[in-house]
């Protein structure tokens, strides 16, 4: 999905949950998104996107507030790229095009369909169980997107320095977990790591995050089929759901 990634990182932002307050400490850290063992030279936000997640061993935490974010469809995106949310939160779907789209994402996370919606309306989906959840549009293949959804109110995501800070956190032993949306799970196996929070801040060493290994594939439609030719702007998608 590089090219997927290329059409769409002109776009990328990212959401940072909110901690449950802002008492407690602080987690900060950055990372470094390397390809083949390099870094740099190559996209001004290649370090941006980087999900980071406590998950508590010892205790449980109290459940983020429940709220609500967007992810609108716009010039043939989504926007932002990439969501990071706790469970719990609703994501809604508005569609600022001047056509329709058909937003659905069946593979890993949290299956979902909100169908085929006009300009000018909106969809909600509530993210009831965490997972990674890719996002695409069953009219226009082009179109992807991503949303971690942490069981965790503790989630941060890197921007474009690499850098992200965690606030709030009660004491307690942690597994700090990352997510890149062009690392291996493997890559991501091996980054996780168990960590002991006191008070204050905590200052983690660089963590540098290797893309080797990932192999963009092509994604089918929501039926499991190849895409067929993309519908002109003007058409009326009678045949489309």
């Amino acid at each position: 999905m590089t090219s997927l990634w290329r059409t769409c990182s002109s776009a990328l932002l990212v959401l940072v949950a909110l901690a449950p307050s802002s008492s407690g400490a602080t987690l900060s850290g950055s990372v470094k998104v390397t390809a083949g063992g390099k870094t740099g030279g190559r996209d001004p936000i290649a370090n941006a996107g980087v999900v980071v997640w406590l998950e508590a061993e010892d205790h449980k935490p109290a459940p983020a507030a429940p709220h609500a974010v967007r992810m609108v469809q716009q010039r043939k995106q989504f926007i932002p790229h990439l969501l990071a949310i706790p469970v719990g939160a609703t994501v809604e779907f508005p569609n600022l095009d001047p056509i329709f789209h058909s937003a659905f994402s069946n593979i890993d996370g949290q299956p979902f369909d909100i169908g085929l919606y006009p300009p000018g309306t909106t969809r909600r989906v509530l993210f009831h169980r965490p997972g990674i959840v890719r996002i695409f549009c069953n009219i226009h293949q082009s179109m992807s997107a991503v949303i971690v959804v942490a069981p965790t109110p503790w989630i941060a995501v890197s921007d474009r320095k690499g850098a992200f800070s965690i606030d709030g956190i009660e004491p307690g032993r942690y597994v700090l977990h990352f997510f890149h949306e062009r690392a291996t799970q493997q890559t991501l196996d091996a980054l996780t790591r168990k960590i002991d929070v006191s008070a204050g801040t905590v200052a983690l060493p660089l963590v540098q995050v290797s893309e080797s290994g990932y192999i963009e594939t092509p994604h089918p439609n929501k039926y499991g089929q190849a895409y067929g030719p993309e519908p002109g702007d003007n058409a009326q998608y009678g045949n489309v759901r």
